[in-house]
């Protein structure tokens, strides 16, 4: 029992690092435009482009190009694109042509249509905004990143001469290929270790050079944004000797949102799930999975051993929902209305250890939800740990009001994680 299986809830597994490190904010969502013309205001080489919402404004952008080759790509936020398709019959969310006019003719059957991938919803994602940009020839791929490491005790560049491909598969199969600079925040990018990683990354003669202002260039990027990693893959070489950066991935630290407002005010949120942002408003993590059985919970680790029990029992979870140590009465009733609100739900599972969360706090939290929103649907409570005992006194008359002393109520108190989930199993069969 001591995994959770990934075919629940795959989602919560990507997600599930962040909020193990007590994060609670939304991550930073940016558009590949977005992120290119950070890069570029740094003097970072990026390729020549022009972003669009209007097939007339991408034939123009390609026009103004006068590029050799032009590649036309749908703005959204997951990936796949390339293999994706629209709801217009449209194949591939990336185009390449050498003719303007085709641009605005793809443009039309992409812009106000849904792009479909592998990573999106099953309608798909409306596509707002393309990316008209000079198509490169690429010579050579590269691997380089700068990131925030605890074992170097801060940043560290990080380079593979094969790149291209996920990285995490070179570093398991050929860990010999990847290499590391320790970066001095005092100092910088010092000459030498830019020079070095470059020539590590297989750059030669003057595109060595080249190569080396290009992490230097980086570095001061990854500073100016408050920046926990701007990864490049690839870093590539072009025929005419060029070093070009020609997709990259920026991660942002969001304590420093306070003086990056002009970065975060970027975030597009138009593609994040709406229950999520309305519980982010109220500190709450949120993930929606495909399940029946609400899970309540404070921290990521007791969401995990949760979802796996519920499995384990049959059943499947319809969500993550993480309260945190420092939660409030107000956000235990708007957790319980979010979860009310998701007619997939059939029961509630409650599992809360109170460490530095107060257990109190937790119960007059649910008392009042359930007072005020009617709960239609059984609900399995488990509060163990500080002042549980003053919560059990405090609401015996109301737990005795909801039924949970009555052996036929479909309100019921859990003293174990073991005991969870075969209470809450066939409450939730005999609902229907």
């Amino acid at each position: 029992m001591g995994l959770v299986h990934t075919e629940i809830c795959p989602r919560f597994l990507s997600i599930l690092w962040c909020f193990a490190q007590g994060n609670c904010q939304r991550w930073l969502n940016l558009q590949e435009y977005q992120s290119k013309k950070l890069m570029q205001e740094s003097g970072v080489a990026v390729q020549r482009f022009y972003v669009a919402d209007t097939a007339s404004e991408a034939l123009e952008a390609a026009k103004r190009l006068n590029a050799k080759e032009i590649v036309l790509k749908a703005q959204i936020l997951a990936g796949g694109r390339g293999k994706g398709v629209f709801d217009s019959g449209l194949k591939g969310g990336v185009h390449l042509t050498k003719d303007p006019a085709v641009v605005g003719e793809l443009a039309n059957k992409m812009l106000g249509f849904n792009l479909i991938t592998k990573q999106t919803p099953k309608d798909g994602v409306k596509v707002k905004m393309v990316m008209v940009a000079e198509a490169l020839d690429i010579t050579r791929e590269t691997y380089f990143a700068i990131l925030m490491d605890r074992a170097f005790n801060g940043p560290v560049m990080v380079g593979s001469p094969q790149g291209g491909m996920d990285i995490e598969e070179v570093a398991a199969k050929t860990p010999e290929l990847i290499f590391k600079e320790a970066i001095d925040i005092f100092e910088g990018v010092q000459d030498d270790q830019a020079l070095r990683m470059a020539a590590n990354l297989g750059f030669r003669g003057p595109l060595q050079r080249q190569a080396a202002h290009q992490m230097k260039r980086l570095y001061d990027l990854f500073l100016k944004v408050d920046a926990t990693q701007v990864e490049v893959n690839p870093l590539g070489e072009t025929p005419e000797g060029q070093v070009v950066c020609f997709d990259a991935k920026i991660n942002f630290d969001d304590n420093a949102e306070f003086r990056q407002k002009a970065v975060f005010a970027m975030n597009d949120m138009t593609e994040s799930d709406p229950t999520e942002l309305e519980a982010a408003k109220w500190d709450l993590k949120y993930i929606g999975m495909d399940g029946n059985i609400a899970c309540f919970v404070n921290g990521a680790g007791l969401a995990m051993a949760t979802c796996d029990i519920i499995d384990l029992y049959g059943g499947k979870p319809a969500n993550f929902l993480d309260l945190g140590g420092g939660v409030k009465e107000r956000q235990v009733y708007e957790a319980f209305k979010l979860l009310t609100a998701d007619p997939k739900v059939e029961a509630i599972l409650i599992n809360i250890f109170g460490g530095i969360v107060n257990c109190a706090i937790i119960a007059n939290g649910i008392t009042k939800a359930c007072r005020e929103l009617e709960l239609k649907v059984p609900l399995v409570v488990r509060l163990e740990g500080r002042k549980t005992a003053l919560q059990m006194h405090t609401h015996k008359e109301v737990y005795s009001g909801f039924g949970f002393s009555d052996p036929h109520s479909k309100h019921v108190p859990a003293n174990t994680l073991n005991q969870c989930a075969p209470c809450i199993i066939p409450l939730r069969i005999t609902d229907h």
